[in-house]
């Protein structure tokens, strides 16, 4: 069973998802908002806290074509919601204290650095996988690396796997991604999680999850997800770039609240009969063999004097062949079960 260590939680084969809050741009460069999210994160039972650390300068050409639904530029967007790098210390500090992970995704090499003393492990983003470059220099800090695969066809995921492991790192988690945001449940391709796990089998697979709602994610889980990565905000009526997408606080301790229960729900794959909880149940809700009629002792039992019904405090169904020819040790009254000492 394949199992990767990140700081003192276990993530793989066997173990619990690991959920992660991902506040991304949606602390609007107010480390007071930085900290309620990570409250609330908490609060709702995540694993960890994730921020992202990009410079305008660092992450896009000045030149860069007009989006669609960023109209005011993607570099000055970028501009305005970097997070300041001086909170990565505050941030660890504070996500210690509330006892929560804390990680991040930097976009750039001076970002692995500033990173580096305050996490335990890294997110490489979907956009940066086919920067080998920035990924080789991540995996070669050895620390457990999780890539999110949006837009990749499975060459660029290679690519990608190819270079953790030249830099000696096999502490890989790849995320199965649709790169839009919102994303729609039909471009998701959850069964891409399967074909990845084929694929590069020393590796764990999960799911980063931009569609609206929760439960792309929880049938992730049931489908394997060991990780699960989701936007999250104090509100979607919030200004940026990010909220629009993201869930809120309810969402969120939901989809953790209802992803333990799918996960209580996998068992161990044994079918052993009835579990404690349900004896009552089996033993009065299920059939066995009762009198149709008044039995009298010493009478010779004939089918017709037999029928099944419930509950199943008597003699088994299939065992009625072996009961019908025998002697009636006693009066079986009607609609009485019948057990092995009355006959």
């Amino acid at each position: 069973m394949r199992k990767i260590k990140v700081g003192n939680r276990w993530i793989g084969e066997g173990e619990p998802c690991f959920i992660t809050a991902d506040v991304g741009a949606n602390h609007n460069c107010d480390f007071n908002i930085a900290k309620k999210l990570i409250d609330k994160g908490k609060e709702g039972g995540v694993d960890a806290i994730k921020f992202q650390i990009y410079s305008a300068e660092t992450l896009y050409s000045k030149k860069v074509p007009k989006h669609s639904y960023y109209k005011e530029g993607l570099w000055n967007l970028i501009k305005q919601i970097e997070t300041p790098r001086d909170w990565i210390p505050k941030l660890r500090e504070y996500c210690d204290k509330r006892k929560v992970m804390f990680f991040a995704t930097p976009f750039d090499f001076g970002a692995v650095d500033k990173l580096n003393p305050y996490v335990d492990f890294y997110k490489i983003a979907s956009f940066e996988l086919v920067d080998l470059t920035l990924v080789e220099y991540i995996a070669r800090k050895r620390k457990p690396t999780i890539i999110s695969t949006g837009l990749a066809n499975m060459e660029e995921i290679e690519d990608a796997y190819l270079a953790c492991k030249k830099a000696g790192n096999d502490k890989i988690i790849f995320l199965q991604c649709a790169s839009l945001y919102p994303a729609g449940p039909e471009i998701m391709n959850l069964r891409a999680m399967e074909t990845i796990k084929a694929a590069f089998p020393d590796t764990i697979v999960g799911l980063s999850d931009h569609t609206m709602g929760i439960h792309i994610s929880i049938a992730a889980v049931a489908m394997g997800a060991k990780v699960i990565e989701k936007h999250f905000t104090l509100s979607r009526k919030m200004k940026g770039p990010d909220h629009r997408f993201a869930m809120e606080p309810g969402e969120l301790w939901e989809m953790v609240k209802q992803i333990r229960e799918v996960e209580s729900s996998f068992g161990d794959g044994r079918k052993l009969g009835p579990k404690p909880a349900e004896m009552e149940n089996y033993r009065i809700a299920r059939r066995s063999i009762h009198a149709r009629v008044r039995i009298p002792k010493g009478a010779k039992i004939i089918k017709d004097m037999l029928v099944i019904k419930r509950p199943g405090y008597g003699i088994k169904p299939k065992f009625i062949d072996i009961i019908i020819g025998r002697k009636a040790q006693r009066d079986i009254e009607a609609d009485e079960w019948i057990t092995w000492d009355m006959i």
